[in-house]
């Protein structure tokens, strides 16, 4: 009886074969169909899809898939011509192992019958150590008594910062007082009177501060006479002037 032949394994992609035959039935006029090898979720095509050929060139099929409207390119190594993909070939059994013959095993050295009846002579004791066990050093642990809080609160007060006070006068007459406190300049300088600076200068008794404030006051008073003096001047002859002119009416 001669021996089966044995089916030949189905191809896991397209085989130059494969695409001989479909090159002949486009030429037929026919559209021959293949299947995808692996889906497509955003056009919704599975594993295993139909789709008819429409064009071939190469490796590189055109094809319309099953429920698509597009024409899509696919490789030959993308597609097969079944729809279900070959089984997976048979795993190889592992070797079984050989049991090795008896002879070869090594046997345990069998005891003499003389060393078998002696008696095992006893193992004498460990001699136990009279010394007593030093017990482990422990280092008392000094803790410090906690300190107490003080009662007394000590209110730190401040000193108050060194004030500045200037005064400012001019030769027009014009006096100001600033502020200086801890070295910082207030913002804004208070304008003040001529005869407030006299008295204040001589509330306070300081002959320099006095003769300095005074030769300003002494000097804008004799510009003030003089100022007096020339607009009276100026006042007679304008009286004079309209004296004269109203004699000639």
């Amino acid at each position: 009886m001669p021996p089966r032949r044995r089916s030949a394994p189905i191809p896991e992609s397209l085989t130059p074969d494969n695409l001989t035959a479909i090159a002949a039935a486009l030429a037929d006029g026919k559209r021959p169909t293949v299947y995808l090898r692996e889906g497509t979720p955003s056009l919704g095509l599975a594993p295993g899809a139909s789709a008819r050929v429409l064009s071939i060139d190469g490796t590189t099929l055109t094809v319309k898939p099953s429920g698509v409207n597009d024409e899509l390119p696919y490789e030959a190594d993308e597609l097969r011509i079944t729809k279900n993909p070959p089984p997976e070939p048979a795993k190889p059994k592992p070797a079984k192992s050989v049991a090795r013959p008896a002879a070869a095993r090594r046997s345990a050295p069998v005891p003499s019958a003389a060393a078998a009846t002696k008696p095992a002579e006893p193992k004498p004791a460990p001699a136990k150590s009279t010394a007593p066990a030093p017990k482990p050093a422990t280092t008392p642990t000094e803790t410090a008594p906690p300190a107490k809080k003080s009662t007394r609160r000590t209110a730190a007060r401040k000193a108050p910062a060194a004030v500045t006070v200037t005064i400012h006068g001019s030769a027009e007459n014009e006096w100001s007082v600033s502020v200086t406190r801890g070295g910082r300049k207030l913002p804004r300088s208070r304008s003040v009177t001529p005869d407030s600076v006299e008295s204040a200068m001589a509330e306070l008794g300081d002959e320099q501060a006095q003769a300095a404030t005074s030769s300003i006051l002494n000097a804008a008073r004799e510009e003030a006479q003089r100022r007096v003096d020339e607009l009276s001047r100026e006042l007679a002859a304008a009286r004079e002037a309209l004296a004269i002119l109203d004699g000639s009416t």
